[in-house]
């Protein structure tokens, strides 16, 4: 049988919604990953480096001209680094959320190593801000039972999953999903050889409009993921406004932050809840299907 959800109930009657998000990563992948031998090279930190120093003031001017709040979600270790950042974020109105110690890898730690970096990052956010973060994007959109558990324990919402459209309930925590191609890293992430050309502003433009105007005949949730180093760039800036133009003067969109959609989701009485994927136990017999 084909499951038929309800449409999504959005406040007011709204048909879709819109969330713009910044993974405010700076050098933090970098140093993860040299973190055992560090190369005698800088045109990869430096070039990361150009979303602190001009990308990411270029698209806060933007939201304030459209009167739009983000959601920032940024790395202990940078915001240790920039001890000025996230005090300015909240400043400015935007929401600020955890996004790892040192954007470390889900593989590449272990359980308790996990919670150590989870709660020395909220300790950090609690000293910067005055204020306990109230969500939490996993490096590089990777999540474990155990990562989900220390989620709910200390009452986290979490956007990292993209098992559905719309906000929903998984194991007790609340995702809001993301997409992989509505996020900038897949297009423009270029970091020298090996690595695939960047792909046309205009091109990722017309396509992520595309994207919005099936949100709006769906009612789904349009998460757009961007990156200070990567859409900081003078032509890319002006692509997303003309995009969050289009998304702010439509009144049948509702223009939310992670944790506004949080609040929503978490207020309604009937709400998509889905339960861990419980994946077959791999079998060398053939299948019926063979």
């Amino acid at each position: 049988m084909i499951w038929s959800p309800a449409p999504y109930p959005w406040p007011d009657g709204r048909r879709a919604a819109a969330c713009f998000s910044v993974d405010v990563d700076a050098l933090s992948p970098y140093l993860w990953a040299t973190r055992d031998a560090r190369p005698d090279t800088i045109a990869v930190p430096e070039h990361r480096m150009a979303g602190m120093r001009r990308g990411l003031s270029r698209m806060t001017d933007m939201l304030a001209r459209l009167d739009v709040r983000g959601s920032f979600f940024v790395p202990a270790v940078v915001a240790r680094e920039n001890p000025g950042l996230l005090p300015g974020l909240v400043e400015r109105g935007h929401e600020v959320a955890l996004h790892g110690d040192w954007h470390e890898q889900v593989g590449d730690i272990s359980d308790q190593q996990f919670t150590d970096a989870l709660e020395a990052s909220v300790e950090v956010f609690v000293a910067q801000t005055g204020q306990r973060p109230t969500g939490f994007r996993s490096p590089a959109w990777e999540m474990t039972p155990h990562m989900l558990r220390e989620l709910r324990r200390l009452d986290l919402w979490d956007s990292s999953l993209m098992g559905d459209d719309v906000p929903y309930d998984i194991e007790g925590v609340t995702e809001l999903p993301v997409r992989w191609d509505i996020d900038d890293a897949i297009f423009f992430k270029f970091l020298g050889a090996g690595d695939r050309a960047p792909r046309s502003h205009l091109e990722i433009g017309e396509g992520w409009s595309s994207e919005l105007s099936s949100a709006r005949r769906h009612g789904t949730l349009f998460m757009m993921t961007v990156h200070d180093w990567i859409c900081g760039r003078p032509a890319r800036i002006d692509m997303l406004e003309d995009l969050w133009r289009e998304i702010v003067d439509s009144p049948d969109i509702w223009v939310a932050t992670c944790g506004d959609l949080a609040r929503h989701h978490r207020g309604l009485t009937e709400r998509p809840r889905h339960a861990l994927t419980q994946l077959p136990v791999h079998s060398s017999k053939g299948s019926s299907d063979d």
